[in-house]
């Protein structure tokens, strides 16, 4: 049986564990710190037999070179042409990588950073395709542009959202709530936006998780993936006025969003 965990890290970070129960190998997502992971393993008997990462940054790859001194047999899978050098196996948008029976697609998602990649299974887990998808899509978000440009990041979301709608988002961080915040603002009069905060709050009242999402409500509710929604454009042409800026196709849209955003 594969069950799935968050592990807590930082002050807002999930590392991602999907373990076997059966054999007891574990498969760990972005450890950014080894510390929490190596606790989770031995509480729980599990071997960490393999690694995932999706970039270069360092609350995703910190925990890395403790781990796999502790675990010398674990493959370290992440992007080709990357700024971190700890991976045992490189991988590029179209290959596959296999683990405990799942067959997990790598796609390139540059724009947060431009060796991002997602890691997208369709065999179920829980009811859910798998999507580990970084800082590239989060909860009603997507990643800063550290690297990318608006044009990337709107392409390798357009790719997520592709995928579909039952597949569960697996980001990297608990940053719904400031999301909201802001899609709210963005927003104000979008009632199924509301809802989602007024139970996303309640989650958080409970010191319980807002991740995963799925596919289909980010389609529904995150403004960065709704460059196409009269909602989001109306707002977007408003904002751009305002600021001086472009906004007369979907990627200028995206980019008046994440403007908006980064000046929130």
């Amino acid at each position: 049986m594969l069950t799935m965990t968050p592990i807590p890290a930082f002050s807002d970070n999930y590392i991602w564990c999907l373990a076997n129960s059966e054999d007891g190998k574990a498969l760990i997502v972005d450890p950014g710190q080894a510390d929490p992971v190596v606790d989770h393993l031995s509480q729980n008997h599990l071997t960490l037999d393999t690694i995932l990462v999706t970039h270069h940054h360092p609350d995703h790859t910190g925990g890395i070179r403790q781990l796999a001194s502790r675990y010398p047999d674990c493959r370290i899978v992440g992007p080709a042409d990357s700024p971190f050098s700890g991976v045992t196996e490189s991988v590029n948008a179209g290959d596959s990588v296999s683990w405990n029976g799942l067959n997990f697609d790598v796609y390139e998602v540059p724009g947060h950073t431009l060796d991002h990649i997602a890691f997208y299974s369709e065999t179920e887990v829980g009811g859910h395709q798998i999507l580990f998808c970084g800082d590239t899509l989060f909860v009603c978000g997507c990643g800063r542009l550290f690297e990318g440009s608006p044009a990337q990041m709107k392409q390798s979301l357009a790719s997520l959202r592709q995928l579909p709608d039952t597949t569960a988002v697996y980001c990297a961080h608990e940053y719904t709530l400031a999301n909201l915040k802001f899609a709210r603002h963005w927003l104000p009069d979008d009632t199924d936006l509301a809802a989602f905060e007024s139970r996303c709050k309640a989650l958080r009242d409970k010191g319980e998780p807002t991740v995963p999402s799925t596919i289909g409500d980010e389609k529904r509710l995150n403004p960065f993936l709704r460059w196409d929604d009269r909602m989001v454009v109306s707002s977007a042409h408003r904002y751009a006025e305002h600021h001086q800026l472009q906004c007369n196709n979907e990627t200028e849209v995206f980019a008046a969003v994440r403007h908006g955003k980064d000046h929130f």
